[in-house]
């Protein structure tokens, strides 16, 4: 998949690190001559069903106007310092329909480069429903680290588990593959069995087809969580790109693979891409 139009959804409060988190993903976008289109909503006082206001945390959602325009104008000055290609348009929603609303513009888009805030849930839930509803993958910029990031994917660790979830994500990432100096293909296992060796040669082989060379990075467990084993993989590996399935099937019931999602999401360790 092309990575040629982007989608920047910008929603919460203008602090620092949000700041510094819109300029790079602009600078990530002008690296590679992408669209980049900021979407910034203000809400409209609506009274939401208290199930709902339960599960998303009205009091997180609540977007005001100069919050929003504050966000865009950074996003413009980001914009004019990186010479990034895009748009930008602030559009008003109900508190219960503002995800509707950047969903349904993530799916004309390739991709939507979002700025996570650590253990937020309104990030969480965006993320998540991005991922389930658009058709699109998901690029996660971490706020937390924003300054330390490059906008160059050389180093790209592919977290491999065999999964339908797993292999979309390579096949939207195959642009940005091509284009890394390195690829690792990773699968966390205290011992790999015959199956697991096998599919990640398989994928390396089809890699191969692609002009992607690839070397296979086997990390075990040990008694810890499969997320944690891969933030320590990518931190000591300075992992610019970690590209994975998210879920196997939804976010409620999934045990094993998505307690590793719930990881990720909440705390991105560097850029990550996630497919469903």
């Amino acid at each position: 998949m092309s990575v040629r139009d982007l989608l920047l959804p910008l929603i919460g409060d203008a602090t620092r690190s949000t700041m510094g988190a819109i300029e790079k993903c602009v600078a990530m976008a002008a690296s590679r001559d992408a669209r980049i289109t900021a979407l910034a909503l203000e809400t409209e006082a609506d009274a939401l069903p208290p199930t709902v206001a339960d599960v998303l945390g009205a009091t997180e959602l609540v977007q005001t106007a100069p919050a929003a325009r504050a966000l865009l104008i950074a996003f413009q000055a980001a914009a004019k310092r990186s010479g990034a290609r895009g748009e930008q348009r602030l559009e008003r929603s109900t508190i219960a329909g503002m995800i509707d609303v950047i969903v349904e513009e993530a799916r004309l888009k390739d991709c939507s480069v979002v700025p996570v805030k650590s253990y937020d849930s309104l990030s969480e839930k965006l993320v998540e429903r991005l991922l389930f509803e658009s058709g699109r993958p998901v690029l996660m910029c971490p706020e937390a680290r924003a300054d330390a990031l490059g906008t160059a994917f050389n180093e790209i660790a592919i977290a491999w588990d065999h999964t339908a979830p797993a292999a979309r994500a390579v096949a939207d990432a195959l642009t940005l593959l091509r284009k890394a100096r390195r690829v690792r293909i990773v699968t966390a296992t205290d011992r790999a069995t015959t199956a697991q060796s096998s599919s990640g040669a398989a994928l390396q082989r089809h890699l191969r087809e692609h002009g992607i060379e690839a070397q296979l990075d086997t990390i075990a467990i040990a008694g810890s969580s499969v997320g944690k084993v891969f933030e320590a993989y990518l931190e000591n590996n300075a992992i610019d790109l970690l590209v994975m399935g998210g879920y196997r099937h939804s976010p409620v019931n999934q045990w094993f693979w998505g307690g590793m999602t719930n990881t990720i999401i909440n705390a991105p360790p560097c850029w990550v891409m996630l497919s469903h």
